[in-house]
């Protein structure tokens, strides 16, 4: 059984000085033109799924650190979710303030507006124990968000199709994207790596782990995508000093997921636009 590592430091791109050229054995690399961590820059103009991917911030008052993470738009019938990894909304057991979504962010332009967010959802079994390896399948948090009358998906476009996968489910050629920081990333431009997915843990509804990505920090909590649809979200690596790299990804099934998922987008739904 892969044993997982909750690296924290995906939090703070300021955390990372450089990382090691063996992390991700050279025949591992699956993009085209990957670098050392699999990940190669997406092609603009940003369109389909990576235009509703982007920039997720978070302000920490107590020790006024920003954390920075990615995130996704998600289809739903309030029309104003957005996925992420549910440790991009606390730091240090402490919920942040000023979250804020920028779809479609690049080069510093937030093209498609700044979302605020009203409301957000994570797992009552993550918060409860937010820094044990045991809670990784639980790291997936839901952000409600607004800006002025119109729903987030009649800006950006139709969000994406979860992907319930069960327990032991593996998916090959799935796509993750992200705002990878650091001393090789800009972190104002997003990132693909393709990779192969396989069972990693056998707690509650499971994580997928690939050995063909290594997330960097502000990696965390972009989508994984697989057929035009989200499957899970990176939820954390391996240490960057691993020689054998890889990113465990917080998959998108089982009862606890769905339960939240509803309750999100029910109250967004009945929430007065404005």
């Amino acid at each position: 059984m892969l044993r997982l590592v909750l690296s924290l430091v995906l939090l703070d791109p300021a955390g990372v000085s450089d990382v090691s050229l063996r992390d991700v054995p050279v025949p591992r690399v699956l993009t085209p033109d990957g670098d050392r961590l699999g990940y190669a820059p997406v092609p603009r103009p940003y369109t389909g799924a990576r235009r509703v991917t982007g920039v997720l911030l978070g302000h920490d008052p107590v020790t006024r650190t920003d954390i920075w993470c990615g995130g996704a738009v998600i289809g739903s019938r309030s029309r104003s979710l957005v996925l992420t990894a549910a440790h991009c909304l606390y730091h240090e057991g402490r919920q942040l303030q000023r979250v804020t979504f920028m779809p479609g962010f690049d080069r510093g332009n937030p093209r498609h507006g700044v979302w605020s967010a009203v409301r957000t959802w994570v797992p009552a079994r993550w918060r409860a124990s937010p820094d044990s390896p045991g809670v990784l399948p639980y790291d997936v948090g839901l952000v409600g968000v607004v800006k002025g009358k119109r729903p987030l998906e009649s800006v950006v476009g139709p969000g994406l199709p979860p992907l319930r996968t069960g327990r032991g489910a593996e998916l090959r050629g799935l796509e993750l994207l992200g705002y990878p920081a650091g001393r090789r990333y800009p972190g104002t431009q997003m990132y693909r790596c393709l990779g192969d997915a396989v069972e990693g843990s056998t707690v509650g509804p499971g994580v997928m782990v690939t050995r063909n990505c290594h997330a960097a920090a502000g990696g965390s909590g972009g989508p994984a995508l697989y057929g035009g649809s989200v499957a899970g979200v990176v939820s954390s690596s391996s240490p960057l000093s691993d020689t054998e790299g890889y990113t465990v990804l917080a998959r998108l099934g089982g009862d606890t997921f769905d339960r939240m998922f509803a309750r999100a987008d029910e109250s967004m739904r009945v929430r007065k636009p404005g």
